[in-house]
């Protein structure tokens, strides 16, 4: 009836009555009317527009009225009951007049919903679709007079629900609404609600991925596509907002600085997003830049300590996050990349190799894995820009671009990071890059004006490209013929280094197939027949031609000609069609140099060799290095043409002649150069080798090429002896002549700098065979030959040394000279092969064993064992991956199984040396063999069986050695015994043990007699030697980490809660725990070495140092508590109290008795050195002198008064009086010792008694 009436006062044009009417029905008859309609899904349409229409909202009743329909109609179209048609014409029809309601109103209704969705009333949450609609209206009305506190405060909780509800599609315009609401406030928890949400998602993603399967049934999984989108949508859509709204945007940079960096991959998207906007752009990366350092440092930290490690889980790297990001941003992301490779150029640029003094590079050749933070952060930034390119099109050209420019530009500073980066980038996508040839090639035109190693990686990098982009290489050679004839040194080095490129990789037709040919090819994805017979053809007079024009690099400095040489034996490994051009050619440039009369001694010209300016006299032609190309070409090539041997023609008769010529050639130069005396040289002890004349230069110069000429006979000799005893006598010979002249060049340029013998000339491959030959090889046949060269002492020191010198030039540079040097993995296999043959040489002939007297310290044993150092050292850095193959050739074992094998047998061998007599004690080896013992078991995994053994092993010797070498023990101790545990009850027994041996500073106490670990006594204990320096460095790393644990507390702390702060406070956290007990160990055994007699020196002022570090770690601390006890009464922890009490009754008296004791010292040392004019008082100054120039003493005393002074007011926050066990501080400028005065008094006594008595005499007189 009344339902009908409504209709009808509606349908006629009387609006008067129609709001009459409805004023006269109570809220329950209108609701009822509504819900009656609805529920018969008849004239509801009407029936809510007739209601609008008697009720203007200019009125108050008609403002109630329409509210009261509003808050009706939402929970009844939520409720179900409702068919959703009927739902949907009653949510349409709200929304076309919610503009029309009031702030208030709005308010309300936002309230509501926010209510409904608190308390999960939301139904089927159909009405759901109405409130993006609200927050509008509510955004663009101009103050909200009512609700506005409640709607502000609630929001931010209720953001993640509102969002969880929503279907994914209908994210963005929630986001849009809420973004135009913040405008009128609460920013930071709007933005704070939108990142939640998209971190959440993420993460559910993340872990659907992971597990193959939906974790929470509830929640339908979301397809990753869509996801995607629609975060790229809420991105545009928040950048927008910031860009009309800068306030938004300081808020959103200033709640991610405040939240200790906490990003998510939405977060850094939306960062990188918003540094498109250039008032944001430098603190977004700074920011992006500070967060990754920070976080890598963090990594770095936790992974060092078992401590942390058991304290904090591992949590995803923001270095991953930043690659996810990369990985998301395919899904149309635009807005993204373009900070993505900003980014990435930063991280490079930042974060790069450094140029180290004098303008040399800090470190050469690629190290595989990337160690410290900046070197982690540097790769970051070049995988980003890596995927980035493979990803995205349209930034290819500006990666590309800037990648050749730095290259082309920064000459002072290392660009290896970017030549790898290029490398990549060419193996990864060679097609794409042709697009852009015009770039590459632009580039080739600096290259006479590149750093030579810079143009080394760039051609390298290049080489695939040159394979299928005919215009590309013709434009290098272009490029290289005019370096060619540059007045620069590095030009000419540039255009060498980049036609011996261009001969190694153009294979000539019929060229013999070679593992290495295609090794820097294999890797591409370049799908070119590049050895057809037209091509090869092409290829030979191409290659014929560049020989012709490397010839007159043969006139050139010696820099140049060394270059050709080292660069022809891997043109002809690769190319053996140019081996007749290559070996006439190095057959004529010999020839200048060979004395052809046989009888005529020596049978090299050395005066050829060299050329003089004036009064300097420098290398013209490197001789030693010609011969060694030589030999290896020839050797090479004598190995390949024995299978074909039966085969013959005219360009065979041809190459049989040149070598044939060659090989007479060396059979003449090695019996002459033994019939040779170093005085046929003028080479003899008389002879000056001093570098300030000329003469001396030209004497220096003559005997490393002497030198040289006898290491390539030996191994071109040794190489084609086939094990015959007159040969092997013949090498022995060339051996003496070289070591003499080793050990006159030693004397000589030995004094007054370091004699380092010149580099060995033997190959790494050679040296390998030589000593499996020497030491392996149990040949019944070979056994006569092999002990001709196993008779002398001299000459297997020498072979493991050179083994050593190669090895050390591996780890430095990741090459070495000589064939197969810049092969990797011919390396590798050569270094395996070196290791086996060290290792079994000393594990079955040990130092003890060997001659003893002057040979002790530089036994063939001791030198396998530095040997073996610096293999596994060298190993780690340049081959990480690849320890297993090098420790075993059965790669079934991991790595650390076949680890500790390797440990037990050093451990026998260290263990050996300790039980032995002490005479007979080798502190070198044992010094080594604790080096290798610490290399190799940071290998192992620390949660392994097998390393706890090796804790337990190294807590037993430091236990029961009464050893010399301290440092190399403990330092083992320490470095293992953090990665098990935190060592402060080692540190505590430690310093109980220093207390014990060098007394108390109060003479009269007596020291309980301690000793737990043997390895400190009187010779270790003092701090002249070793243990109490490397305590207070534990001590300093324990305090590292309790810093770093109170920073990350503090910055949880959120100051607007401090609801969360009581509850901190309450329930104790498992951090603030474990960190207060730390403290409280750490104090216990600062106690014990604060009593200890220290002699004046470093060491007092270490501790002076750690001391007054503790004090401020413990200020920090206090801060902590202040700041979580400020605004509201707080309840202290038990154990934070028993900290506090263990400082002021235990440490700080003990503290200041400690300063007195170094001052009244000094005091006494500077008496002696006022008194004694000897050598010991220039010691005793210096300590003095020490003392006075730090600050330590009034440091520590200002550390420990800055502590009370925050006890005193954390005592008045907490209202707990944490000063009762603080004793007063002494008044250090007034203080009187009352034995000591009573003593003084004492003497003064007796002098005036002495002084009385003779004039008593005088007076009886």
């Amino acid at each position: 009836m009344m339902m009908e009436k409504i209709v009808s006062l509606s349908d006629g044009e009387n609006i008067d009555e129609l709001q009459q009417y409805l004023s006269s029905l109570t809220d329950d008859q209108l609701t009822m009317v509504v819900t009656n309609s609805a529920l018969k899904g008849k004239d509801i349409g009407a029936i809510v527009k007739a209601i609008f229409k008697g009720s203007p909202p200019s009125t108050p009743k008609g403002a109630s009225r329409r509210l009261l329909l509003y808050q009706h109609c939402i929970p009844l179209c939520d409720s179900g009951d409702l068919q959703t048609e009927v739902a949907s014409d009653i949510l349409g029809l709200l929304m076309l007049e919610t503009h029309n309601l009031p702030g208030p109103s709005l308010a309300q209704l936002a309230s509501l919903f926010v209510d409904a969705i608190k308390t999960g009333k939301m139904g089927n949450g159909k009405s759901m679709e109405l409130f993006p609609t609200v927050l509008t209206a509510l955004a663009s009305t101009e103050a909200l007079s009512y609700g506005k506190g409640t709607k502000t405060s609630s929001k931010p909780e209720c953001i993640l629900l509102m969002f969880l509800k929503l279907d994914l599609q209908e994210i963005p315009p929630l986001v849009y609404q809420l973004l135009l609401l913040a405008a009128k406030g609460c920013k930071k928890q709007v933005l704070e609600g939108i990142i939640s949400y998209f971190t959440e998602q993420d993460l559910r993603q993340k872990e659907e991925q992971n597990n193959g399967e939906i974790s929470d049934l509830e929640v339908q999984s979301v397809p990753e596509d869509q996801l995607r989108h629609v975060e790229g949508t809420a991105i545009l859509h928040i950048v927008f907002a910031m860009r009309l709204d800068h306030e938004l945007g300081r808020e959103f940079l200033k709640s991610l600085k405040g939240s200790q960096g906490d990003l998510c991959p939405f977060s850094i998207a939306l960062l990188l997003s918003v540094a498109r906007i250039p008032r944001y752009e430098e603190q977004v990366f700074e920011l992006l830049k500070g967060a990754i350092s920070k976080d890598l440092k963090n990594e770095q930290l936790r992974h060092g300590s078992k401590f942390l490690q058991d304290l904090l889980p591992q949590r995803c790297s923001l270095a991953q996050m930043i690659l996810d990001t990369v990985k998301n941003s395919v899904f149309g992301w635009d807005h993204v990349t373009q900070g993505l490779v900003q980014l990435g150029f930063i991280l490079m640029d930042s974060f790069g190799p450094k140029a180290a003094p004098f303008g040399k590079t800090a470190a050469e050749g690629a190290i595989v894995t990337a160690k410290t933070p900046t070197q982690q952060a540097c790769r970051l930034g070049g995988q980003v820009l890596l995927e980035g390119f493979k990803m995205h099109e349209p930034i290819r050209v500006e990666i590309l671009e800037q990648v050749l420019n730095r290259l082309v530009t920064k000459t002072a500073t290392p660009v290896t990071h970017f030549i790898e980066l290029l490398s990549d980038i060419v193996v990864s996508a060679p097609m794409i890059l042709l697009e852009s040839s015009s770039k590459v090639t632009e580039t080739f035109d600096h290259l006479s004006y590149l750093p030579l190693a810079t143009v080394q990686g760039l051609l390298k990098a290049v080489q695939p490209l040159l394979k299928v982009s005919m215009s590309m290489k013709d434009a290098l050679i272009l490029v290289l013929r005019k370096a060619m004839f540059s007045s620069q040194l590095d030009g000419r080095k540039s255009a060498l280094t980049g036609f011996l490129l261009l001969l190694k990789n153009f294979r000539v037709l019929g060229s013999l197939s070679s593992s290495q040919a295609s090794q820097t090819i294999s890797s591409s994805q370049v799908q070119v027949d590049v050895h057809s017979r037209y091509n090869s053809a092409a290829n030979e007079a191409f290659c014929l031609e560049i020989l012709s024009s490397l010839r007159r690099c043969l006139g050139q400095q010696a820099d140049v000609r060394l270059m050709l040489y080292e660069g022809f034996h891997d043109v002809i490994r690769r190319n053996s069609q140019l081996a007749s051009s290559i070996m006439q050619t190095l057959l004529s440039q010999l020839r200048r140099y060979y004395e052809p009369e046989q009888d005529l001694l020596p049978p090299v010209k050395l005066e050829s060799c060299i050329s003089a300016q004036g009064d300097q006299v420098f290398l013209q032609e490197p001789l030693s290095h010609l011969l060694s190309c030589t030999v290896h070409c020839l050797l090479w090539y004598q190995g390949m043409s024995q299978p074909n041997a039966g085969e013959s023609d005219n360009d065979d008769d041809d190459e049989g002649g040149v070598q044939a010529e060659l090989q007479s050639l060396l059979e003449s130069i090695t019996r002459r150069m033994i019939k040779c005396e170093l005085e046929d040289f003028e080479l003899d002890k008389s002879a000056e080798f001093s570098v300030v004349s000329s003469v001396g230069v030209k004497n220096s110069i003559y005997a490393v090429l002497v030198m040289g000429v006898y290491e390539v006979l030996m191994e071109y000799n040794f190489t084609k002896a086939n094990y015959s005893k007159s040969v092997f006598e013949e090498v022995l010979e060339l051996f003496k002549r070289y070591n003499k002249m080793a050990q006159i060049l030693r004397e000589k340029s030995g004094k007054g700098k370091s004699s380092k013998s010149p580099r060995s000339l033997l190959s790494i491959g050679f040296v390998s065979t030589l000593l499996t030959a020497l030491f392996r090889d149990s040949t019944q046949s070979r056994d006569e030959a092999l002990t001709v060269l196993r008779s002398s002492g001299d000459f297997l020191r020498y072979s493991v040394s050179v083994a050593l010198q190669k090895v050390t030039q591996l780890e430095d540079t990741g090459h070495t000279d000589g064939p197969d040097g810049q092969n990797t993995d011919k390396t590798f296999r050569h270094l395996c092969d070196i290791t086996s043959v060290l290792m079994w040489r000393y594990t079955n002939i040990p130092c003890a064993v060997e001659d003893a007297g002057k040979e002790k310290r530089c036994s063939v044993s001791l030198l396998c064992l530095e040997g073996l150092l610096r293999i596994f050292s060298t190993c780690l850095l340049r081959y990480p991956a690849r320890l297993v193959q090098l420790l075993s050739a059965n790669e079934k074992h991991s790595v650390t199984e076949k680890t500790s094998f390797y440990i037990r047998q050093f451990q026998r061998a260290l263990f050996t040396q300790l039980s032995g007599v002490e005479e007979d004690f080798n502190s070198k080896e044992a010094q080594l063999l604790v080096n290798i013992l610490s290399v190799l078991s940071r290998q192992l995994e620390p949660s392994s069986q097998q390393f706890g053994e090796v804790i337990t092993w190294t807590v037993k010797v430091c236990k029961e050695t009464n050893a010399a070498f301290s440092k190399g023990l403990l330092s083992l101790l320490f470095s293992l015994h953090v990665l098990y545990k935190s060592p402060v009850s080692l540190l505590l027994e430690l310093c109980q043990d220093i207390h014990s041996q060098l007394g108390d500073i109060d003479q009269d106490v007596e020291v309980e007699q301690q000793s737990h670990f043997a390895i400190v006594n009187m010779k270790t204990a003092a701090p002249a030697t070793v243990s109490g320096l490397l305590v207070l460095s534990q001590v300093g790393r324990v305090l590292d980490e309790v810093d770093w644990l109170i920073a990350k507390k503090k910055g949880q702390l959120v100051p607007d809660k401090p609801s969360d702060a009581t509850q901190a406070v309450r329930q104790e956290d498992p951090v603030e725990k474990a960190l207060t007990l730390q403290l409280g160990a750490l104090l216990t055994a600062l106690n014990e070495l604060v009593q200890t007699a220290l002699p004046p020196g470093v060491c007092t002022n270490t501790l002076l140092g750690e001391l007054s570090r503790t004090y401020t770690t413990l200020t920090t601390l206090v801060k902590y508590y202040i700041q979580l006890c400020s605004g509201q009464q707080g309840v202290l922890p038990v154990r934070l109290e028993k900290l506090v009490k263990l400082s002021g009754s235990h440490l700080t008296p003990q503290c200041y008795s400690f300063i007195t004791y170094v001052q009244v010292l000094s005091g006494e040392l500077a008496g002696v050195a006022d008194d004694k004019k000897k050598k010991k008082e220039g010691e005793a100054v210096n300590s003095v002198k020490l003392l006075r120039e730090t600050k330590a003493i009034p440091n520590l005393i200002y550390s420990i008064e800055q502590y009370e002074k925050y006890l005193i007011t954390l005592s008045k926050k907490s209202k707990v009086n944490l000063m009762q066990y603080m004793k007063l501080s002494t008044s250090r400028d007034f203080r009187i010792n009352a034995a000591t005065l009573e003593s003084a008094l004492q003497e003064q006594d007796d002098s005036q008694q002495e002084s009385q008595e003779p004039r008593k005499k005088k007076r009886k007189q």
